[in-house]
């Protein structure tokens, strides 16, 4: 930075709404002299959490998917950490054979 200053960088994320109430706070709580902001697009899947059963009993698992009806395709399917961790630690397994059970379990 300018005059060997360190650089900071700030990233803030909120709705385009909010953005002058941001640049207020960062202004008063800063002390910078300027604010580059650009808008962003996200695009996401759409989420749904169903159960799946294994031997040590049921898990959630969120499946993204992406289109609609007969042209909806499965991108992924990720078992609840939380969930995976709470069986792992109760019937002391590796969270990673708990995870890839669930995995096997709903491809079933």
């Amino acid at each position: 930075m300018k005059k060997s200053r360190p650089g900071i960088l700030l990233t803030v994320i909120c709705p385009v709404d909010k953005i002058e109430v941001c640049e207020t706070i960062i202004f008063r709580e800063t002390t910078t002299l300027g604010i580059r902001q650009s808008i962003q697009k996200r695009s996401i899947l759409d989420r749904e959490i169903k159960t799946v059963k294994t031997q040590y009993g049921d898990i959630r698992v969120k499946i993204a998917s992406q289109g609609k009806g007969e042209n909806k395709t499965i991108i992924n399917v990720q078992p609840e950490y939380e969930d995976c961790a709470t069986m792992a630690r109760e019937y002391n397994q590796p969270l990673t054979k708990i995870q890839q059970m669930v995995l096997d379990a709903f491809t079933d």
